[in-house]
């Protein structure tokens, strides 16, 4: 399939938010229809085991994506109402620059809430008042500083206390206890990096399965993704080599596209497109066909 999500302009509610509702039932729609956004015709109850909104929600969502003309009716199919997608429409670019301004100011407000947590935790020494300076000579403030605090009740009516916020050392070992605590605590703090890291992973994966051509196995795409952009991976660049290679394999046999998995794990998406004029042949039964891609050809013959 050709189409992105990213190409649809962005739907929005009343209030001016997207509407993320219409958008994930359009999504739904994308993967059923044909590569040029004719023949989708999934049920309601389809479309609500793939979004999990109820069935009022999702008739409103298809009416408004009807009003904005992003899908019109374009008959039936055993009961079931077949839509068309406006593959055509291009979602402005003014949408990408709003989202970095508004990405930016963000981070800008995080950045200054740190800034002042941190100020908040410094803590100001209390000020020492003088109250009797007989007796004392200033001849060398470093002297002076020795003299106040190591002077005894006798000699001086200044007693410098230490402050409240100074902590003596504590030369006793860590017991047991503390050590498995210590090691409970790092545990669960990689737990959480570890699920913070695979959920920023898995944030541009819908682009990516709605891009692909073959729409198989989702779990272990999932898994491929994750395993790709561990590898450092650009997420953008993945999107746009599964674009690429869609219209690639667009009007070809899909038997020999790649599984999704297949492709991120193989590293595909840095593969050089395919060069005009350079292509294989292959057997098949009626005379020779070329190949578009070597890569599909030793695919096919480890699935034989």
């Amino acid at each position: 399939m050709n189409w992105a999500m990213d190409d649809a302009p962005m739907l929005r509610t009343e209030k001016g938010k997207p509407d993320t509702t219409a958008r994930h039932v359009l999504q739904v729609l994308g993967e059923h229809a044909r590569p040029d956004g004719t023949n989708a015709h999934p049920s309601i109850l389809r479309i609500q085991f793939r979004t999990g909104y109820d069935r009022t929600t999702v008739q409103r969502a298809l009416r408004r994506l009807e009003k904005a003309e992003l899908i019109r009716k374009d008959g039936s199919v055993d009961g079931r109402t077949r839509w068309q997608l406006a593959m055509k429409l291009i979602r402005p670019k003014t949408d990408w620059s709003d989202l970095e301004r508004e990405e930016d100011s963000f981070r800008a407000a995080a950045a200054e809430r740190k800034r002042r947590s941190r100020s908040k935790g410094v803590t100001h020494s209390t000020p020492v008042t003088v109250t009797d300076s007989k007796g004392v000579t200033v001849t060398d403030a470093k002297s002076v500083t020795g003299d106040v605090t190591d002077s005894t009740p006798s000699r001086h009516a200044l007693k410098v206390r230490p402050s409240r916020t100074e902590r003596r050392p504590n030369h006793q070992q860590p017991s047991d206890n503390q050590l498995q605590e210590d090691s409970s605590l790092a545990a669960a703090v990689s737990a959480v990096k570890g699920s913070q890291q695979k959920d920023h992973h898995l944030e541009s994966f819908g682009a990516f399965w709605v891009s692909y051509p073959k729409k198989k196995a989702r779990e272990e795409a999932k898994k491929a993704w994750i395993a790709a952009m561990d590898r450092g991976a650009d997420p953008t660049h993945v999107v746009k080599a599964a674009e690429a290679y869609a219209r690639e394999r667009h009007g070809e046999d899909p038997k020999y596209t790649k599984y999704p998995a297949t492709w991120l794990n193989k590293g595909c998406y840095d593969d050089e497109p395919d060069t005009p004029g350079k292509s294989q042949l292959r057997a098949v039964a009626g005379g020779h066909q070329p190949w578009r891609n070597p890569e599909d050809q030793s695919a096919y013959y480890e699935e034989l």
